[in-house]
């Protein structure tokens, strides 16, 4: 990772404090190596941008490196394909590890080196308890654990036993091996914590090779250790875990173990994780909603993985700076999720081409227009950026606009079209409502109206002005397109916290997902290439599919609306 790698962290923060001291004093040789260390059993998600941020952010500010490293201890969970999405995801975020990608198998051997000289001093053995056993064995917040009955086994017994279960002799669950500590430590998770456990299954890296892996908590600070990391930074709920992770170190270097080539040990920093509103992060109920089809996969837009808001159309640099702007804190909080939303807005509008789209139709006929006419008219392609030029779009007698911009018996301050009512269609005339057509069931289908032909462009020249101005699109030269109105999945800000007798599927929102099947657009919008990203006017921000879109005919998923009104609207639900 070079220099140029974008930074999402604020000028100032806790976690670039130590850093700055820890390079002005020397430490580490003056090295910053930070590491990012998923667990392959699922895709990332919002939450996993934070860390991504700050581990290669730091990195880069600091001219060090970041390492991407698989924590691939559960074999049972793990799989190649979240491997590659992971891998994948993080490029797609604007981040590199270079050379430096490893896996925690990679020192599976080293670390069962260490165990077993661990052993040796006294400092682990062979539990023959059940995982229930032991849970009961370690007690409480407010009360000591007792020991294990196997706890004073002799160090040729655990020898023995530990090399039989690398050999593979027992099944699942019949044995661990675990830390001597102290089982009266108030600190639970250094309560003789078990370092090894019994798992009889295929590992997607390292095959059958071995049938007994590492906990997190023996892989973790270890292979930091190994690579030579230097900052090993972990969101808040790993601090309860961080005097296991020394103890692991300091009693190694105690017994003389040392990996090779490294004068210095990691240190670890905790920092609060991202929690959005409306938004779950955890993968068993992520894999739920998938597994139970309430969503279309890993990658559904109302999804909270980077994968599904990648879909959605939110681009890398939003979430870069959304991150930044939430900043590096040590307080746990909780982010309203249309900070996000508007994050991505203020990036799209900088960008975004503006195109026309009418996505429930009514026809609009224009009486006085020349019939088999077409005209090409100049529209802005984004007023935030003039080098964006202009384009042509078509006009014609009969138009598009949307449903709710005609109303027959308009309500007070109703500026919209109307009968006798004269609006501006954008880039086009003024156009006064003369009449209407009406279906059987009395249902308007068709607003016939006059145009005054002296407002080519959307201007009077006698300076006479109209309240409201509506988009639209040539009838005859409208191209139709699936569009998809995504939006929030859970319809309470925590969608986890539920009564009793209810679970978080409950909070699910049924309005997430509404599919337009036949939208009308602009005929430059046929052309649009998967993951393009336009603002269609007056209605929002969006994304032409990198899934189900076709050359010719494009499907678009809405990313943002553009501006925060759904709160708003949930309260009138």
């Amino acid at each position: 990772m070079d220099s140029k790698t974008p930074s999402s962290l604020p000028s100032v923060d806790f976690i670039r404090e130590i850093v700055t001291t820890d390079v002005q004093q020397g430490r580490n040789e003056g090295k910053v190596i930070t590491r990012f260390p998923p667990e392959p059993n699922g895709y990332l998600h919002i939450g996993h941008a934070k860390a991504i941020c700050i581990d290669f952010g730091i990195a880069a500010e600091f001219a060090g490196r970041c390492h991407l490293r698989m924590d691939d201890t559960n074999p049972e969970k793990e799989e190649m394909e979240y491997i590659k999405s992971i891998q994948d995801d993080i490029h797609w975020l604007g981040y590199d590890w270079g050379t430096h990608f490893y896996n925690a198998s990679d020192y599976f051997e080293q670390l069962y080196e260490w165990a077993v000289a661990l052993i040796k001093a006294g400092k682990a053995f062979v539990c023959d308890l059940t995982a229930d056993q032991i849970t009961q064995y370690r007690g409480t917040l407010t009360a000591p654990g007792k020991d294990s009955p196997f706890r004073n086994r002799s160090v040729q017994e655990n020898l023995d036993l530990f090399d039989r279960m690398r050999k593979g002799e027992f099944p699942d669950g019949i044995r661990t091996l675990r830390a001597k500590i102290d089982m009266s430590l108030p600190n639970i998770n250094m309560r003789d914590p078990v370092m090894y456990r019994i798992v009889h299954a295929t590992h997607p890296h390292t095959g059958d090779k071995w049938c007994v892996y590492p906990t997190y908590d023996w892989a973790h600070g270890q292979s930091d250790w190994i690579e030579g990391i230097t900052h090993s930074l972990c969101t808040l709920e790993f601090e309860i875990h961080r005097p296991l992770y020394d103890w692991y170190i300091d009693t190694l270097i105690a017994i003389g173990c040392r990996p090779a080539g490294i004068s210095y040990r990691p240190r670890q920093n905790e920092f609060a994780r991202l929690n959005l509103t409306y938004t779950l992060t955890s993968k068993r109920k992520l894999a739920q909603l998938v597994k139970e089809k309430h969503v279309n996969g890993w990658d559904d837009p109302r999804m909270s993985t980077l994968r599904a808001f990648r879909r959605r159309g939110y681009t890398p640099e939003a979430i870069r700076n959304f991150v930044k702007e939430v900043g590096v804190t040590k307080f746990e909080s909780v982010i309203d999720f249309g900070r996000l939303e508007n994050a991505l807005r203020e990036d799209l509008n900088k960008r975004a081409p503006r195109r026309m789209a009418v996505l429930r139709p009514i026809k609009v006929i224009i009486d006085n227009y020349p019939e088999g006419q077409t005209e090409e008219l100049d529209a802005v392609n984004n007023p935030e950026d003039p080098s964006a030029g202009v384009r042509k779009v078509p006009f014609s007698r009969v138009l598009y606009i949307e449903q709710d911009d005609f109303m027959e018996n308009p309500p007070p301050k109703y500026f919209r079209l109307s009968p006798g009512i004269e609006v501006r269609l954008r880039y086009a005339y003024f156009v006064k409502c003369a009449s209407v057509d009406k279906d059987a069931a009395g249902k308007v289908v068709a607003v016939h109206c006059t145009y005054d032909p002296a407002t080519r462009g959307g201007d009077a020249p006698d300076k006479r002005k109209v309240k409201a101005t509506i988009h639209w699109v040539s009838a005859q030269h409208a191209h139709p397109a699936e569009v998809r109105l995504y939006d929030r999945l859970f319809n309470t800000s925590n969608p986890g916290d539920v009564p009793e007798g209810k679970t978080f599927l409950d909070n699910l929102n049924p309005k997430s997902l509404e599919v337009i099947p036949s939208a009308q657009l602009e005929p430059s919008l046929k052309a649009a290439n998967a993951d393009e990203r336009f603002q269609f006017e007056r209605l929002g921000y969006f994304v032409c599919d990198t899934v189900e879109s076709t050359p010719g005919n494009p499907v678009f998923n809405r990313s943002v609306t553009l501006k925060d009104t759904w709160v708003k609207e949930q309260k009138k639900a």
